[in-house]
């Protein structure tokens, strides 16, 4: 957690500071050790806070409720990349027919330079979104409960720090619309990269060329293989990738949105809770960012 390691790091450097401090060489060159340590985790943390950030929403349990959901929250987080001055762009969007919804759908996020700063701003948002509301697809109108996933990575990789061997992927082409959207117009433009050790992949349909669509893909599964091995090394029990064994169901929600039979938004984690719903549906949600910086 930022905070507690924030506070580790406070406490050797006061340590340090001790004029005692190296009376004992044994302890002195061991609280060293440990304070570099802990501020290279700290660097390695927080290396992409500054650059973009690459989202996707998924549709959990709750059927068509959850695919509004998503659509929801997509329009929760462009709303507030508005405000923010911040760009969106879709990847590859999953549209649900009957509920108008989406099924998932990927975007990218990028910040105005210099503020940039996308990804240390919205990293904490990875998780289940938890809503209660009446269902407008109920004929009965009645209350229903609809969760959906939310994975954050960052958008940049550093050249060459993640390498990928071609033997170790499949790619997977597909037909993406044509200019206009016409269905009769078709292209296989779309390009889906499986990372086979993984089984982690990246699809990407939003390029006019196949080659541009593989470009990107290719980088946004760099960027999904930067965050596994990321939770990897910190041996965290909540990976920073999504945790496909995590699902996007009761008692996982991170934050809970009820629309009935009262008004509230409540963060799980840093207990801030707001009544004011219409607010952060429309992209104010700074205050519950800047309380997740310190969990």
């Amino acid at each position: 957690m930022n905070q507690e390691l924030k506070n580790k790091i406070k406490k050797l450097e006061q340590e340090m500071q001790n004029p005692d401090f190296w009376q004992d060489k044994d302890r002195a060159r061991k609280v060293l050790k440990d304070l570099n340590a802990l501020k290279e985790k700290e660097k390695e943390k927080f290396k992409y806070d500054k650059g973009d950030a690459v989202l996707a929403l998924f549709a959990g349990a709750g059927g068509d409720d959850s695919e509004d959901w998503v659509r929801i929250l997509f329009e929760m987080y462009r709303k507030f990349s508005e405000r923010k001055g911040w760009e969106i762009r879709i990847l590859h969007e999953h549209k649900a027919t009957a509920s108008g919804g989406y099924k998932n759908i990927t975007f990218e996020v990028r910040g105005s330079p210099p503020a940039g700063g996308v990804y240390g701003e919205l990293k904490n948002e990875s998780g289940v979104h938890r809503l209660v509301r009446v269902s407008p697809f109920s004929a009965k109108k009645l209350r229903h409960t609809s969760f959906a996933l939310l994975e954050v990575i960052p958008k940049f990789i550093v050249p060459g720090e993640i390498e990928i061997d071609e033997k170790d992927v499949r790619i997977e082409l597909s037909k993406a619309s044509g200019p206009g959207g016409q269905n009769v117009n078709k292209r296989e433009t779309a390009v889906r990269i499986v990372h086979i050790p993984t089984n982690i992949s990246a699809h990407v349909a939003s390029e006019r060329s196949q080659q541009q669509n593989k470009e990107r893909a290719m980088e946004l599964l760099k960027s999904k293989l930067y965050k596994l091995r990321i939770s990897q090394q910190e041996k965290e029990k909540e990976s920073l990738m999504i945790n496909k064994d995590v699902e996007a169901e009761w008692g996982h929600q991170i934050r809970s949105y009820v629309f009935h039979p009262y008004k509230m938004v409540k963060d799980h984690r840093t207990e801030i809770e707001t009544n004011d719903v219409d607010s952060v549906l429309n992209g104010e949600l700074d205050e519950f960012i800047e309380a997740e910086k310190n969990i």
